[in-house]
């Protein structure tokens, strides 16, 4: 066990999500083969069809989850040849892990990690008006944080490599020119602390609407260049920031900041769970 929590981490399948030009999700099922140690892909394909017959049985589209693709290759002796391989979709990839070797500890790091959000990528309106205060921030902090993965990957594709200055080209545009840093100081965050997670409902939507806008038009324009994709974030940041003023919100570096943060609240509600246990 030791030796898989040393191999393994919660980005071991993190890593190996690829981001298309409309930023979509997917794995290539050769890339996951490996990962989850499967040396001979024709027992890895006797896993995926299991997927599938699971696929249609839950009423899904299979062609919709799974996409046959051809790749070049390089053999051993330096010859070119083409092989078979999926693009899979994140609950095709929860199909496979759940029918793969549960003998294989790593599997059962993929079968949570693939669990995920796959009944529903978000909860109903109802549910959510359900949740707590705090619980409505973990909700937001969660989409917030795919939110800034995702839009790191397309920000990379576009050639960005400082990812310190793109991000607070948009927290500029957003909090009327202050950077990350300014937004720790005023917020009076002890060393380290995360400002996302010092966040109110309200001010981790504000972002979360930045970061998805930002992403989209990236791709919608193709944005090529680190000062371009810095412009179009501190832009996007700007007109979010616009549209709150126009509706006569509060603005974002206004709100008030929680009285605990998320991971303080989190190492509570551990400590409650160990009392109960």
């Amino acid at each position: 066990m030791k030796k898989i929590i040393n191999k393994y981490t919660d980005s071991t399948f993190e890593d190996i999500k690829h981001i298309d030009k409309y930023g979509n999700e997917y794995w290539y099922a050769r890339e996951l083969s490996k990962v989850l140690e499967y040396r001979d892909w024709r027992n890895f394909v006797k896993v995926l069809n299991k997927a599938k017959d699971a696929c249609r049985n839950s009423g899904f589209n299979v062609d919709e989850q799974l996409v046959e693709v051809n790749k070049l290759s390089k053999r051993n002796n330096n010859a070119i040849a083409n092989i078979q391989d999926y693009k899979l979709s994140r609950y095709i990839c929860y199909l496979i892990v759940q029918n793969a070797d549960p003998n294989k500890e790593v599997v059962a790091l993929g079968q949570t990690y693939f669990a995920i959000q796959t009944r529903k990528q978000e909860i109903t309106e109802q549910e959510y008006d359900s949740l707590s205060d705090d619980e409505k921030r973990f909700y937001q902090r969660k989409l917030t944080k795919q939110g800034n993965y995702t839009l790191q990957k397309v920000a990379a594709s576009a050639g960005v490599k400082n990812m310190a200055e793109f991000h607070n080209a948009g927290y500029k545009g957003l909090y009327n020119g202050e950077t990350a840093d300014d937004i720790f100081k005023r917020k009076k965050l002890r060393y380290r602390e995360d400002i996302l997670d010092n966040m109110n409902e309200d001010e981790l939507v504000a972002n979360l609407f930045r970061i998805n806008q930002t992403k989209q038009k990236l791709i919608k324009d193709n944005v090529q260049g680190e000062k371009e994709a810095k412009d179009v974030h501190y832009e996007v940041g700007k007109k979010v920031r616009h549209a709150i003023a126009d509706i006569g919100g509060i603005m974002p570096e206004e709100m008030p900041t929680p009285k605990k943060s998320l991971k303080e609240l989190e190492r509570e509600n551990n400590e409650k769970r160990k009392l109960k246990e």
